[in-house]
């Protein structure tokens, strides 16, 4: 079996996806399926869909359009601002787009206009997360421009949290979003389909005791992959947090004794000193390294804990038997893990359980390092 790999287990990703659309859904929230820290993944995605996501996101055009080369026709929204140079692939594969900047959108509208097609516009306002987004004061002239355009029609608004600033909404940020629903509708006149009121980081908030408004959307990803709470890193009660697996082989076991003394530049003294580290220690060493994953967010077998990491190798020290060479061990991730190791060109991607119940024959056959066991 291929190492290093990542095992993905679809049942669990299902019933995260099914669990959150049961307990969001009577308090009038759908969930919009987050692919990008899968690089938009067709098997992934459809357990998604085939748990009750009403639609799926990503943030790149390209993992878009690797959905769309696999077969799918869902609806997938584009949450990252678009590209001015993308506006044509935008409008070819995304029925809608979030967006901030006005010549974007006149780009989208000129291409949605060649294609003989109207594109959806939904429009990101700044809460607080100080990342992406129109301020709240401008969004209303910003919309209005948005209405006098012909190839694109505005679908909603949507805010994002805890993203560039790791703090979670609150009551308060929310219930502005709410408001600047309420005056958009006044100042242009449609009725707003969508307003998105963030990411997994919402949760605690959409699933609270207080009324939740106009907010009818939510982008989830990490919550729906991994079972946990981006801001805590709490798992969600009821939620699976070991869909994914990191599987690395051993390369090397064994002591490894004190490296040479080294002869370091004291700044402060501005005299050569000897540092000599501590004694030897029992090291595993595995073919997998920066270039795979962050190391960093891998957490360590029991009775192991991490030396260090170069591109190509991971060193753990152990306190049990060491393994022998060519066995396996295996790792829990956290969310950028998991990122860069999707994206890694030398990671096999396993699937395990039952394949999605709507993936078609031609989805299974066009991906690559695609296993059903």
């Amino acid at each position: 079996m291929s190492c290093p790999r990542i095992e993905v287990d679809l049942s669990k990703i299902r019933r995260n996806t099914r669990t959150l659309v049961k307990r969001l859904g009577p308090r009038g929230i759908g969930v919009t399926g987050v692919t990008k820290a899968v690089c938009g993944h067709p098997a992934i995605a459809q357990a998604m869909l085939d748990g009750g996501a009403a639609g799926l996101a990503d943030a790149r055009i390209s993992n878009v359009q690797r959905l769309r080369a696999a077969g799918m026709t869902d609806s997938i929204t584009l949450i990252r601002t678009p590209m001015l140079s993308q506006a044509d692939q935008v409008v070819q594969s995304c029925e809608t787009s979030y967006n901030t900047e006005i010549s974007v959108i006149s780009a989208l509208a000129a291409a949605a206009i060649r294609k003989g097609t109207v594109h959806g516009i939904v429009l990101m306002v700044e809460m607080g997360d100080q990342r992406d987004g129109i301020r709240p004061e401008n969004l209303a002239g910003v919309a209005q421009q948005v209405m006098q355009m012909s190839g694109v029609a505005l679908k909603g608004i949507g805010a994002n949290f805890a993203c560039l600033n790791e703090r979670a909404p609150t009551t308060s940020q929310m219930a502005a979003l709410n408001a600047l629903a309420n005056e958009i509708e006044g100042a242009c006149g449609p009725f707003l389909k969508i307003v998105s009121g963030g990411n997994s980081a919402n949760l605690p908030w959409a699933l609270g005791e207080h009324a939740t408004g106009r907010v009818n959307d939510l982008r989830l990803g990490e919550a729906i992959l991994l079972g946990v709470e981006p801001v805590s890193g709490d798992q969600i009660g009821g939620m699976h947090t070991d869909a994914f697996t990191l599987v690395a082989e051993v390369i090397e076991t064994g002591a490894k004794p004190p490296p040479f003394p080294i002869a370091l530049i004291d700044p402060t003294r501005e005299r050569l000193r000897i540092v000599t580290p501590s004694g030897a220690s029992a090291r595993i060493i595995l073919a997998m390294g920066h270039q795979d994953t962050d190391i960093l967010g891998l957490s360590m077998p029991v009775g192991s804990t991490l030396i260090g990491a170069t591109s190509d190798h991971l060193v753990i020290g152990t306190a049990r038997p060491l393994p022998t060479v060519g066995s396996e061990l295996k790792f829990r991730i956290n969310y950028n893990a998991l990122m860069h190791a999707m994206s890694a060109p030398d990671i096999e991607v396993k699937l395990l359980g039952d394949p999605p119940t709507r993936l078609s024959r031609r989805t299974q056959g066009e991906v690559g390092h695609l296993a059903l066991v």
